[in-house]
């Protein structure tokens, strides 16, 4: 929940983004180097991150973020940061991807199911 003089929100989004061709690039060092950079960015901006976790193919995050802010510019500087950075740092990804992340991404609210309905799918998915 955020609040200041005028507004009080709980907007929570689930963000789902992939790498090109979904290619199962996000692991081990990459992983853990693009969870710092969610990280990052995030705090920069003063959302909450709520439960986050990656696939080699796909990475889910579950974000209390501010409405005025918004969430498809969240999503942006968090790929466009994560780009930048895992190319330089892994250039064995750029034998392998023209892009490191597809253009698209989802970002749905979360409103028809609980907050904890949601948080649980991110945290279990992977036995799905």
């Amino acid at each position: 929940m955020r609040s200041d003089n005028n507004v009080v929100s709980h907007r929570a989004y689930h963000v789902v983004w992939c790498p090109t061709y979904r290619r199962p690039v996000i692991t081990g060092d990459v992983a853990i180097r693009l969870t710092e950079i969610v990280r990052e960015v995030a705090a920069e901006r003063e959302c909450t991150i709520i439960e986050r976790d990656t696939m080699p193919d796909h990475g889910h995050l579950l974000v209390d973020c501010d409405p005025q802010y918004g969430i498809h510019w969240l999503v942006t500087q968090i790929k466009g940061r994560s780009s930048r950075a895992l190319w330089q740092e892994f250039p064995s990804l750029t034998s392998r991807l023209p892009t490191l992340w597809a253009h698209s991404h989802v970002a749905a609210a979360v409103g028809g199911a609980t907050l904890e309905v949601i948080k649980k799918y991110v945290e279990n998915h992977r036995g799905l």
